[in-house]
């Protein structure tokens, strides 16, 4: 215990110094609570405002598809180059290493196989084992307009009060089905329901025409879909298309782990997001550092 008979009085002030209240930097979430900006931190970079997130949650619909046969050999190598992971909480207990420090995103919902209809989805994780897995969010699809649109809106919004309950963030994953079309149109309708039912933020398809509408439109930040595998330029050009045009990172799978070269593809998707290389020079590094890679491998 401190020595009351000793203590100095206070004299450092400084009143002549302003109190500073500062803003948070990620759009719309300067009346979040602090522990919900503080997980958001870990996802978004506070000194771009920008995230590269490797999704690798692609089996718990598809089973092990391209590239993610075997997650310890094909991913654990990217994980120094990912802001965060976004994965099924089954992978991360058994393969992913507990000393990774970087923001996990926690696919939460789930049910239908491909062989199934997609938006029959419940919300499949409790939020218990999300706080026992040190989770910086929490992932939900939402199908706007497919079969069972109404019921993965529900999801939505019984994840987002849970995660308010905890200070957890929810990540709304727009889906979009075999018979929609993916234009601006679609994608600020999906984007900006997910955002008003309370979305901390919002992963959505990059469309060619108008994205910047989609993102102007969505009052809490977008990151982008990698979607299928493009040839790299295509993917690089994709990626910083949708940076310039007001998307706050990228979410990739497909583009990254299905690469010749998967470590050096994120850090050239790394150098577009966070340091604003045109997507050609980007392209450079990354034939430029192929040849070692696969040199390697």
């Amino acid at each position: 215990m401190a020595d009351v008979d000793n203590v100095k009085e206070g004299k450092q002030f400084h009143v002549d110094v302003p109190a500073v209240s500062e803003s948070f930097f990620l759009k719309g979430s300067n009346s979040l609570d602090w522990g919900t900006k503080n997980r958001l931190s870990n996802i978004f970079n506070p000194d771009t405002g920008r995230t590269v997130m490797l999704a690798i949650d692609h089996g718990y619909f598809q089973g092990p598809t391209t590239g993610l046969e075997r997650i310890d050999v094909n991913i654990l190598p990217l994980l120094p180059y990912s802001d965060t992971l976004m994965l099924t909480r089954g992978i991360l207990r058994s393969i992913v290493p507990p000393t990774y420090t970087r923001g996990i995103v926690m696919r939460s919902s789930g049910g239908p196989s491909i062989l199934k209809e997609l938006s029959n989805e419940q919300l499949a994780v409790d939020i218990e084992d999300v706080i026992r897995l040190n989770c910086s969010a929490m992932a939900v699809q939402v199908h706007i307009g497919g079969e069972f649109e109404t019921q993965t809106v529900h999801n939505l919004t019984r994840l987002v009060d849970i995660g308010n309950r905890y200070g957890i963030p929810t990540l709304a994953v727009t889906a979009v089905g075999r018979q929609m079309v993916r234009d601006a149109k679609y994608m600020r309708l999906a984007s900006r329901i997910c955002a008003e039912l309370g979305a901390s933020y919002v992963k959505t398809y990059y469309v060619p025409e108008g994205f910047e509408t989609v993102t102007a439109s969505c009052p809490v930040p977008i990151v982008i879909a990698g979607g299928k595998k493009l040839p790299e330029l295509d993917a690089l050009k994709m990626a910083s298309n949708a940076i310039q045009q007001g998307a706050a990172g990228v979410d990739m799978g497909r583009n990254i782990f299905q690469s010749d070269a998967p470590v050096t593809m994120i850090q050239a998707v790394r150098k577009v997001v966070h340091e604003g290389e045109t997507p050609e020079h980007a392209h450079d590094y990354f034939l430029s550092m192929k040849r070692e890679e696969v040199k390697v491998g």
